[in-house]
């Protein structure tokens, strides 16, 4: 069998960014579907994952879920991954909420629906309206909002429609308390790691020539959801820490806007009240 210190050189050659890791959780994955002690057919299993691996298939395909702040949600091809990085956003979203008793909350552009289930799970008095428009997306996040369902948490409102649509969910417009986006904001022609290229879908990372074209539509449909005083969150590329603020404000209907870094502290998403 494949030891942990090959596969992890054989990670580190190809390029993956955190090899130990990756061979340590592929080969937890492989213990956990033997339920027992390890035979040579899952000896060849772990092989043929490490190789995928450093094909740079993401991890998170090959083990079939992530870990997002409190959840474990089911990922794999056709759906956006959701990072470590978006879990701050989420994070200061709840923070900033936990003090109302029953929020109203809408994520727009949700993915596996991360962000979403994040704050029914963590704010259970919220009401909470997730919208994407990929259709693979979409059966990934009720994947996972019937797992939350199943285990007690409220469930949200899943919507397939373009979140930046005036129409969708304009029976909601001025009464929202919070709208949360990791929207796509990648420039068109940025070059991103292989994992990205060629495993997240496209429609979830490219955002235009300057990565921001869907950003704006997004600002624009926010600020016509929030109730004044409303929370507006919006993640953006470490490049566009500068950028990101200058969209909102370019909106007019915003104020204490504010950019917040990540854990390695780069520029990572943008907050704002409504006026």
């Amino acid at each position: 069998m494949t030891s942990v210190r090959e596969a992890t050189e054989r990670l580190a050659a190809a390029g993956v960014a955190s090899p130990r890791y990756d061979a340590e959780a592929l080969l937890a994955h492989v213990r956990g579907a033997a339920r027992g002690a390890l035979t040579d057919e899952h000896a060849s299993r772990y092989t043929e994952l490490v190789e995928l691996r450093a094909a740079r298939v993401p991890l998170q395909h090959l083990t079939g879920t992530t870990g997002f702040r409190y959840l474990e949600l089911a990922v794999g091809p056709g759906v956006f991954v959701p990072r470590p990085e978006t879990e701050l956003l989420a994070g200061w979203a709840i923070d900033g909420l936990r003090a109302h008793p029953a929020p109203l909350v809408a994520d727009l552009c949700a993915g596996s629906g991360a962000i979403a289930l994040s704050l029914a799970h963590e704010l259970p008095g919220a009401t909470v309206y997730a919208v994407e428009i990929d259709p693979h997306a979409v059966a990934w996040a009720q994947r996972n909002a019937a797992a939350r369902r199943a285990a007690g948490d409220r469930p949200i409102t899943l919507i397939q429609a373009d979140a930046a649509d005036p129409a969708v969910l304009a029976d909601l417009d001025g009464t929202v308390d919070a709208v949360l986006t990791n929207p796509p904001y990648v420039p068109d022609q940025a070059v991103v790691a292989p994992e990205v290229a060629q495993h997240d879908p496209p429609v979830a990372i490219f955002g235009g020539p300057d990565g921001l074209v869907v950003v704006r539509r997004l600002i624009a449909r926010a600020a016509n959801l929030l109730r004044p005083g409303g929370l507006l969150g919006v993640e953006h590329a470490d490049l566009q820490g500068d950028l990101l603020p200058e969209a909102v404000a370019a909106d007019g209907r915003f104020a204490a806007i504010e950019d917040h870094r990540d854990l390695n502290g780069r520029p990572r998403f943008t907050t704002a009240v409504r006026a």
